[in-house]
């Protein structure tokens, strides 16, 4: 209850201290606009890890499927109002039970000319370069958050705050555990700050989030007791982006308990460069370190052949766009390693981007993996990745995707993913996105 009477108390404060505004003739605007996104991968391998034992997993053959996204989007705007739904349907083509059909965003924005604005119902959030939050759209059903976000912006400051508290059903009684919810945590409250420096192509941001899970059982006592255990990160982020140079880098550290109690310590770095040599060609470069443990998460009452450990170092990227940053196989923080084991991840990258007609682009990526914490009789090199795209914007809400990946791993590689280092990981898929806006008006 103290959640919800604090967030109730925010809006009511914000809503308070907006004058009113009045609606303007002509003022209204109402769009409808649909994506139809067809999917289709060619794999073998990057799954195994997933669950050594299926028997399917373990097959050398590859497997081949189609998905399918489709989203409805009504946007209505007016003076110092918006609100935005997107009805969301995606599947495998064949699946039993039809896919899923949910709504991916439904909110209402209220924006005053002083900068001040208030917005409430399910969103996609995207910060920064989306590293720790973001929409992670390359997902078929992709990252929303149902959370009230408020704040300020203008004269090259933005700051928000997030507020939200999740729970299952309408509880009469039964008090406020949370579980296998449609969101990954119980609680959130996040700061963002953002300002870019005038008549300079640098700006710079701050992020703090205090993240509440649940822990213990639903009719637990004692140490199985129901309770919620936070955890904090906090870091900054920094773009330099002049003419023809772009420059990314951040810092990011973790701290507080995990829904065991058990402490956690983590940090992780990275640092991104783009340059454009030319109107066609640009390269980039870039490198991660992700801190990890060199022994398994064990809790307080401890695991019967386990080395205890009083601190997690670990790092955990929670709800980020992984798939842009660690692969295209998302081999890694997309899925664990084996059994939850987290030794950490460093990669060195160098990639190209080549535009060698309009509206075709080409890309290709080289990653050296290696894991964080030296394990004992064990190196620390994972292996090595190369990924390949290409994309062709047919017309202006017509794209054609594809790519190719392709991974060799090592000894670690198998140990800590299940994956035979001596089979090399193959993965193809093709995108068809289809984007139009099917009606607009104005009023």
């Amino acid at each position: 209850m103290t959640h919800i009477r604090k967030t109730i108390g925010c809006l009511s404060l914000l809503l308070a201290a907006m004058p009113a505004m009045a609606q303007q003739e002509g003022d209204n605007q109402l769009d409808v606009s649909l994506q139809m996104l067809g999917h289709g991968e060619m794999r073998l391998g990057g799954l195994e890890a997933s669950d050594p034992a299926n028997e399917e997993t373990k097959s050398k053959e590859n497997a081949y499927f189609l998905m399918e996204r489709t989203r409805l989007t009504l946007n209505y705007k007016r003076t110092g109002l918006e609100t935005k739904v997107t009805a969301q349907h995606n599947g495998v083509w064949g699946q039993s039970g039809k896919g899923n059909f949910n709504l991916n965003e439904a909110w209402a924005k209220l924006s005053m000319k002083n900068g001040l604005f208030a917005q409430i119902g399910r969103q996609a959030l995207a910060y920064d370069d989306e590293r720790i939050i973001g929409t992670n759209d390359w997902a078929m059903a992709s990252l929303t958050h149902d959370v009230f976000r408020f704040g300020y912006e203008g004269h090259g400051h933005k700051a928000h705050a997030i507020l939200a508290f999740n729970q299952n059903v309408e509880n009469t009684y039964g008090g406020t555990y949370y579980t296998n919810g449609g969101q990954a945590y119980k609680t959130m409250h996040t700061l963002w700050y953002h300002y870019d420096l005038p008549k300079m192509p640098l700006g710079a941001s701050l992020l703090f989030m205090n993240i509440g899970m649940q822990a213990g059982e639903k009719d637990g006592e004692g140490d199985k007791a129901p309770r919620t255990e936070y955890q904090q990160l906090l870091g900054a982020y920094v773009c330099y982006a002049p003419k023809d140079l772009k420059v990314e880098a951040s810092y990011y550290h973790q701290m507080g308990k995990n829904e065991d109690g058990i402490k956690i310590d983590a940090w992780m770095a990275s640092l991104y460069a783009r340059k454009q040599l030319n109107r066609q060609l640009a390269v980039v470069t870039g490198y991660d370190y992700l801190s990890g443990d060199k022994y398994f998460a064990v809790p307080a009452q401890g695991m019967i052949g386990y080395t205890q450990h009083k601190v997690i170092k670990g790092f955990n990227p929670v709800y980020g766009s992984h798939h842009r940053f660690y692969g295209l196989m998302d081999y890694f923080y997309v899925q664990t390693y084996f059994d939850g084991f987290t030794p950490g991840l460093q990669q060195v990258y160098v990639g190209a981007e080549y535009k060698p007609i309009d509206r075709l682009t080409l890309r290709t990526k080289y990653h050296y993996m290696a894991i964080a914490t030296k394990l004992e009789d064990t190196d620390m090199t994972l292996g090595h990745d190369i990924d390949i795209e290409a994309a062709y914007q047919i017309m202006d809400d017509v794209k054609l995707s594809a790519g190719f990946s392709y991974m060799t791993g090592t000894e670690t590689m198998e140990k800590l993913k299940r994956a035979d280092h001596n089979e090399s990981l193959r993965w193809g898929w093709f995108s068809l996105i289809i984007s139009p806006r099917i009606f607009s008006t104005k009023w």
